[in-house]
């Protein structure tokens, strides 16, 4: 507000531009999540680091994995699905944004989507050089024992 109590006309405020999300889910993926939620309540994911199906994402009941200090969280997809990775394999892939899809196909007996028929699977793109500078601006993401 100007003297007198007029607003000031023309202020520009600096944006804080969005951080790119690390991790997506295709349609296909929200709907196979919404079904297993509904069928088994709420869900996680881990990024598997190559045991089991070689780096598919596992996905669980919420609290069935137990995640470690190390392990990273990624984000949210599905609503309210947390998409952990350990940190090993974050190392490897931090550079890049991770999307989870659904193929047809068993994939590990672990994962809850292996009785419907389906496998979820993950994709990647590599983040633009100003996506990369926003996330390391923004400092790591959260670890295991820090949520």
């Amino acid at each position: 507000m100007e003297p007198g109590g007029r607003p000031v006309v023309g202020l520009h405020l600096p944006l804080t531009p969005a951080l790119p999300p690390r991790v997506l889910s295709t349609p296909a993926a929200e709907a196979m999540i919404a079904r297993l939620t509904q069928a088994h309540g709420p869900l996680m994911f881990h990024q598997s680091g190559g045991c089991c199906d070689g780096s598919a994402p596992m996905c669980f009941l919420r609290g069935e994995f137990r995640t470690g200090a190390s392990d990273v969280l990624l984000g949210h997809i599905g609503g309210d699905c947390p998409v952990w990775i350990g940190a090993a394999q974050f190392e490897y892939w931090q550079h890049t944004q991770l999307t989870i899809d659904l193929v047809p196909g068993r994939g590990a007996g672990m994962s809850l989507e292996a009785p419907e028929g389906f496998r979820f699977i993950t994709r990647s793109r590599v983040f633009s050089d100003e996506e990369a500078a926003a996330l390391a601006a923004a400092g790591p993401p959260p670890l295991g024992d820090s949520v």
